[in-house]
């Protein structure tokens, strides 16, 4: 799944990216589900691993625009783990307490501490997205947030967290039919939002920000991956590959017993 990271020393232009690509898996929708069952299989056991050897700790950051499947990530990617070592933070509107401190103050907070897997659902990359594409700072305050963000994940990585980031590419028609899907399926009327029509309309500037983001954000230390969304099995599966690699990569072991149990018989 390299060819979805994003190298610093490359400048894309999402324009040139297939949100319906699915080159990497040659089977077709079942086949990719199938395998997806053994990647969460092999992420249930990993996970526990992570969590009892309690060394690492592991961000998962999701970002699209609306209806690019975050939540479907959560639920199909992450089926099975132990929710005692995983848990999801999501990034809505800020409260008027978070308002008062700086913008990554809310993000903190919510980091994962060791043996752990947090998934963001939203993030600190709203402050480069949302606030600039509806200009709720100026252009100099939310330029600087390139940096410190950078700056910010280096001190993450540094102090041992390792960082995943996805953008779930969809293009605008794939919207507009899950947008329709949810406007017309009572049981999935409580997912659409108004707004999002509104923001629909604002699609070229966003994608200019998902852009930005992506050149100026991709690291060694904190890569983004550019997952093609359309296709909502093939969404999962990169995903899962990436994840699965990457704590594999860890070389994590079960940590030795506390006492000495050689001589422990049960009656």
């Amino acid at each position: 799944m390299k060819k979805y990271r994003v190298s610093p020393k490359d400048k894309i232009k999402l324009k040139d990216w297939d949100a319906n690509e699915c080159s990497e898996f040659p089977g077709d929708k079942n086949a990719g589900k199938e395998r997806l069952l053994k990647l969460n299989s092999e992420l249930e056991g990993l996970q526990e691993m992570l969590y009892a050897e309690g060394q690492h700790k592991v961000l998962v950051v999701l970002q699209g625009m609306d209806t690019s499947g975050k939540d479907g990530v959560i639920q199909h990617v992450f089926e099975g783990v132990n929710p005692q070592g995983v848990r999801v933070a999501a990034f809505k509107v800020p409260t008027p307490e978070e308002l008062a401190h700086d913008y990554l103050w809310r993000i903190h907070k919510e980091l994962p501490g060791k043996g752990e897997i947090v998934i963001f659902n939203r993030s600190h990359y709203e402050d480069v997205l949302v606030v600039r594409v509806h200009e709720l700072v100026p252009k100099e305050v939310w330029k600087k947030r390139y940096a410190q963000i950078n700056a910010f994940e280096r001190l993450l990585a540094d102090e041992g967290t390792i960082l995943l980031k996805f953008f779930l590419l969809i293009d605008m028609e794939e919207q507009k039919l899950r947008l329709t899907e949810r406007l017309e399926d009572k049981t999935k009327q409580w997912k659409f939002n108004v707004g999002d029509l509104g923001e629909r309309k604002l699609w070229p500037a966003y994608m200019k920000a998902y852009e930005d983001v992506l050149n100026r954000t991709s690291t060694p230390w904190a890569p983004w991956y550019i997952v093609p969304a359309n296709r909502k099995w093939y969404r999962n599966l990169v995903i899962g590959e990436v994840l699965v690699d990457t704590l594999k990569g860890l070389n994590m072991s079960y940590p030795a017993p506390k006492d000495d149990l050689t001589n422990i018989v049960l009656e």
